[in-house]
């Protein structure tokens, strides 16, 4: 039996609703942060302010000093910075949002490192780089756009046969930030696609389909509480308090499932 042309149409629908959220995203962070803030995220959040980016950070450091980059699925350029300035040889973010992209090119402009980072207009799911092209991969956290069955061989492809693919992402366990996630799904803050594909478990499984090596490590089991509050008066203090929490808690394997955000990299591709 074939495919139907309806199967392919339903599949790129779905990469317009995404590509028109995150285009729309991109619109409403120029005209709310671009004048005060540009080292934030789309929601207008510096990522550096939560142990898991910082933790993040640090793995990077050690994995991207002289190597070629790509930053899958990069967005606004947030984490694209980061990258070039912390050695990598040579950076290339893709994404299929075009005002983001708008947004990341002017970022490096800002930051006076025009010609260290390439942005390209490309499907994270359909890549145009040849095979065996990168030492690592960044995900900052692109995954719940995506399907991933289609995006892992991708991403095995490109890399290099010693290449290794790092990322961050939220994590899908947890009822208390599901129903949040429900309650941004009907407000318009997420995508219905986005919110049924946060990373899981299972997809961490899939994962070893494609990899021989998996590590991770969990954070915000409690300390995601603390969020809302950061711009208050002891806001920081207190996620500093129940971050140090969250380290005992996670001690205790059953727990991670429900943290907020799992930090992993993937090695050892399957060729």
């Amino acid at each position: 039996m074939g495919i139907s042309k309806n199967f392919f149409k339903m599949i790129e629908e779905r990469k317009q609703k995404e590509i028109e959220y995150y285009d729309k995203k991109a619109e409403e962070w120029l005209k709310e942060y671009s004048e005060k803030e540009w080292q934030t995220d789309f929601e207008g959040f510096k990522p550096t302010l939560l142990s898991c980016y910082n933790f993040t950070y640090k793995i990077l450091e050690k994995y991207v000093k002289n190597k070629e980059v790509l930053d899958y699925g990069c967005g606004n350029g947030v984490h694209s910075i980061f990258l070039i300035r912390a050695g990598a040889k040579k950076v290339v973010g893709i994404d299929l949002s075009e005002k983001s992209l708008e947004i990341a090119r002017e970022r490096i402009k800002r930051e006076g490192l025009e010609g260290k980072v390439e942005f390209l207009k490309m499907d994270c799911e359909k890549m145009d780089f040849p095979a065996n092209y990168f030492d690592i991969i960044f995900d900052g956290g692109t995954f719940s756009s995506l399907d991933l069955k289609k995006a892992y061989p991708e991403i095995v492809r490109v890399l290099k046969p010693n290449g290794s693919l790092l990322g961050i992402e939220t994590f899908g366990h947890n009822p208390f930030t599901n129903l949040k996630r429900k309650i941004n799904k009907l407000t318009g803050k997420r995508t219905n696609w986005a919110v049924s594909h946060i990373f899981r478990m299972k997809y961490l499984k899939e994962a070893e389909k494609y990899f021989n090596k998996i590590e991770t490590k969990y954070f915000h089991l409690i300390s995601w509480f603390a969020f809302p509050f950061l711009n208050l008066p002891g806001g920081k203090m207190l996620l500093k308090i129940l971050e140090k929490i969250d380290e005992i808690l996670f001690k205790i394997p059953p727990l991670k499932k429900y943290a907020f955000k799992v930090v992993f990299i993937f090695s050892e591709p399957k060729k």
